[in-house]
C-alpha cells in the first residue's frame, strides 16, 4: 500500500516561514506529479503547487513568489518550501500524486497542520 507522509506543519507568526516534507513509501514521486493542496476550515481543498517529472512548477496565484515546490526522486520526497507566511495560508496542507494523464489525484497524505498567527 503506498504511503505519503507529511511532516513540517506547526505554528508560525507572520511573515514566518515553514518547510513541509511529504515522504512516499515508493517511487511514486518520481513516477507522477507529486503536489500539495491545502483546506482552510469551511472552504474547498485548494491545489497549492505541483511539480512534473521535467521540473515545471505551477502554483497558486496566492502562493507565487513565496512557496517553492521541490522534488528528490533519489528519497521519494517532495518538499514545499513556504516563506513569507500570512494568516490567510492557516490550512491542513495535503501532499498528493497524480498520473500524468490525470488531473486527479490517485495519492494522498493524511495532511499536516499550518497555523500562522498574527
Amino acid at each position: 500500500q503506498v504511503q505519503l507522509v507529511e511532516s513540517g506543519g506547526g505554528l508560525v507568526q507572520l511573515g514566518g516561514s515553514l518547510r513541509l516534507s511529504c515522504a512516499a513509501s515508493r517511487s511514486i514521486v518520481s513516477n507522477n506529479v507529486p503536489g500539495w493542496y491545502r483546506q482552510a476550515p469551511g472552504k474547498q481543498r485548494e491545489l497549492v503547487a505541483q511539480i512534473t517529472s521535467g521540473g515545471n512548477r505551477n502554483y497558486a496565484d496566492s502562493v507565487k513568489g513565496r512557496f517553492t515546490i521541490s522534488r528528490d526522486n533519489a528519497k521519494n520526497t517532495v518538499y514545499l518550501q513556504m516563506n513569507s507566511l500570512k494568516p490567510e495560508d492557516t490550512a491542513v496542507y495535503y501532499c498528493s500524486a497524480r498520473p500524468t494523464y490525470s488531473d486527479v489525484p490517485t495519492y494522498w497524505g493524511q495532511g499536516t497542520q499550518v497555523t500562522v498567527s498574527s
